[in-house]
């Protein structure tokens, strides 16, 4: 990252940036603000940025899943709005929760570097103690797992028939709490939102991305804006991480190919090689985990986008149709 000269421009400040009001947003959205101030001296004074927290349709209806109301694009619904009118200037978002489609006039232009990429297993007072060896291992028989993801649900019982899985939404604060008062006894959360609320220590199992495939650009912060405005987009692509970029085009583009909606179980995961090259690993499964299809595909690195949709293709060909119904 760096390394790249930007021109000065001539614009009216503060720049609004717009983003959800949740613990974990708006932490990610100060980290970004350093980020950028720091590497550009022209923004880096005093009233440079003017957060705006936005309540987005998804933060709002916390007791149905993203499906029954519209799917993830949701989390971002209201913020592209106020990003199309003017209203904001840009817009940081949690890569994982944002749509592949984006609406016209709006772009991804930056992916900042990635933070740890893998689920991590919560444990509550009744479970087990934790055994890296065997990580559902500490759930007792019969345990309640709550989380919302259908992803997470079904690779959890694909591996535990067992196991009870029960709707649990609400920033990363809520869906703690509910673990540790015992109203279900674990919960499945991304370890990089853990990281950066300076949570890690709650993380009882990491699950590595071979137990738990990730959810498409899961642990990487991106920033949109509108197509028009050349000037931010300039200022971003210089701050971009190059890796980050390439890792979440393969993988978004396998989610893009798939188009499964949100009651479709999805992982997408890449990883950067020696010598240029780029593994995926892609996963398509029913809610409730009897049908588990995971491929590994690898290519050169410069052909992220093209592995991410034959991968996709790979995957929709032998997985049943039904699956994919919304």
């Amino acid at each position: 990252m760096g390394g790249r000269r930007v021109r000065s421009h001539a614009r009216s400040l503060p720049l609004r940036v717009g983003t959800r009001g949740s613990p974990l947003a708006l932490h990610q959205t100060r980290m970004f603000l350093r980020m950028v101030t720091g590497f550009c001296p022209v923004l880096n004074a005093a009233k440079a940025f003017e957060e705006h927290a936005i309540t987005t349709s998804g933060d709002l209806v916390q007791d149905r899943r993203l499906a029954e109301i519209g799917g993830k694009g949701l989390f971002a619904k209201e913020i592209h709005e106020a990003l199309a009118d003017g209203r904001v200037d840009f817009a940081v978002h949690s890569l994982k929760d944002l749509e592949t489609r984006l609406p016209p006039g709006i772009v991804l232009a930056c992916c900042l570097p990635r933070e740890d990429e893998r689920d991590a297993l919560v444990l509550g007072p009744r479970c087990g103690a934790p055994d890296a060896d065997d990580p559902f291992a500490a759930l007792p028989y019969g345990a309640t797992v709550g989380t919302s993801s259908v992803r997470r649900q079904a690779q959890l019982l694909a591996a535990r028939p067992d196991l009870k899985v029960v709707l649990l939404r609400g920033n990363v604060q809520t869906r703690l709490a509910k673990v540790h008062d015992g109203t279900v006894d674990a919960t499945l959360l991304a370890l990089a939102g853990l990281r950066r609320l300076g949570l890690e220590h709650l993380a009882d199992i990491p699950l590595s991305p071979q137990v738990m495939v990730p959810a498409a650009g899961q642990g990487i912060i991106g920033i949109t804006v509108r197509e028009e405005d050349e000037e931010l987009c300039e200022l971003l692509a210089a701050i971009e991480d190059q890796e980050a970029r390439i890792v979440a085009t393969a993988e978004r583009a396998l989610l893009d190919t798939l188009d499964g909606s949100c009651r479709t179980p999805i992982g997408s995961h890449a990883e950067l090689l020696p010598g240029g090259m780029l593994r995926l690993t892609g996963l398509v499964a029913s809610e409730d985990g009897h049908f588990l299809l995971r491929r590994v595909m690898t290519g050169a690195a410069s052909d992220a986008a093209w592995i991410g949709a034959e991968l996709g293709r790979s995957l929709k060909r032998d997985a049943p149709a039904e699956i994919f119904l919304p």
